[in-house]
C-alpha cells in the first residue's frame, strides 16, 4: 500500500538486509545494501541520516563478505559526509570512526 518510494518501505528493506548479514549471509547484506543506496539517496537525499546510516551498513557487510579494502575505502569516504552532517561526536560517528579502523587494520593485514 505504502509504495516502494515510501521512507516505510525503504526502512524495511534496510532491516532485511541486515537481518540477512546476521543470519550469516554478509554477502548477501552488503548486495542487498547496495541495491538499496541509490533508492535512500533519491527519496530521503544523501545527507539524511538514514541514508548515512546505509552506507555505513554496506561498508560493514562488505567488510564482513571478506572486502576490507573496499569497508575501508567506503568508510574513508563516509565520514567526512558524518561528520558535516551529524557532527564529530555523534554516536554514529564515532562507530563509523572506530569501524574504519577496524577496516583499515584488517586491509593492511590482508596485504
Amino acid at each position: 500500500m505504502l509504495g516502494p518510494n515510501h521512507p516505510a518501505t525503504l526502512n524495511s528493506r534496510s532491516g532485511l538486509a541486515r537481518w540477512r548479514g546476521e543470519a550469516g549471509d554478509a554477502a548477501g547484506a552488503a548486495t542487498a545494501f547496495a541495491e538499496l543506496l541509490p533508492d535512500m539517496v533519491r527519496v530521503l537525499g544523501p545527507d539524511h541520516p538514514r541514508t548515512l546510516t546505509t552506507r555505513h551498513r554496506l561498508a560493514v557487510w562488505q567488510g564482513e563478505a571478506g572486502e576490507a579494502a573496499g569497508a575501508a575505502g567506503a568508510l574513508t569516504g563516509l565520514l567526512p559526509d558524518m561528520v558535516r552532517v551529524l557532527g564529530p561526536g555523534h554516536p554514529d560517528t564515532l562507530t563509523a570512526r572506530r569501524d574504519l579502523a577496524y577496516w583499515r587494520q584488517r586491509s593492511d593485514g590482508d596485504a
